[in-house]
């Protein structure tokens, strides 16, 4: 009998120090809703950002870099007061050397935009470059960008009506390019 009062004891104080681990009192995070985001997209004629060597004509022949924005890793947290959302975003790159490429490294010029839930009015925009190295003799490589933080109220509405886009920063002819070989 004196066995089973003291595993019986010993039962409850193991609850109580589990219970005690969890937060027991008080609001945990963990029983939180997550938080809102907004929604992040790519935008489709800014996805690809090939170069060529001055002058030349815009070829194959002629190519020195070649870039693709081909996803991004993104997540949405609350603040430690829980009075806003930030929105963490890493831009992910496909890089290839181009056949007359003379150095080692490319600069990746891109932006996100928030823009509101039709897209009709740009909220804020931030420009970037992301700098990409080729290892020894190697043409191609994946790389994400440097992580980013955009700020938004923690009102739901306010962030889940909002719409963030990532793009490369592109020039007239970049774009027309982007637009007469098509999606690719």
């Amino acid at each position: 009998m004196v066995g089973f009062m003291r595993r019986r004891a010993a039962f409850g104080l193991a609850a109580a120090a589990m219970l005690a681990g969890c937060g027991g009192g008080g609001s945990s995070l963990s029983n939180s809703p997550p938080a809102p985001c907004p929604r992040i997209s790519i935008l489709a004629d800014g996805a690809d950002l090939t170069r060529f060597r001055d002058g030349a004509v815009p070829d194959i022949a002629s190519m020195t870099s070649d870039a693709r924005l081909i996803g991004f890793n993104a997540s949405c947290d609350y603040t430690r007061r829980r009075d806003g959302v930030n929105v963490n975003i890493s831009a992910i790159f496909d890089v290839e050397r181009g056949p007359v490429a003379t150095l080692p490294r490319v600069s990746l010029p891109w932006f996100i935009a928030v823009t509101d839930a039709g897209d009709g009015q740009i909220i804020e925009r931030r420009d970037y470059v992301t700098p990409v190295e080729f290892a020894g003799n190697a043409s191609r490589i994946r790389i994400a960008s440097s992580p980013v933080v955009i700020s938004f109220p923690a009102e739901e509405r306010l962030v889940e009506n909002h719409n963030v886009r990532l793009s490369f920063q592109m020039t007239p002819e970049d774009l027309a390019l982007n637009r007469r070989r098509g999606p690719r």
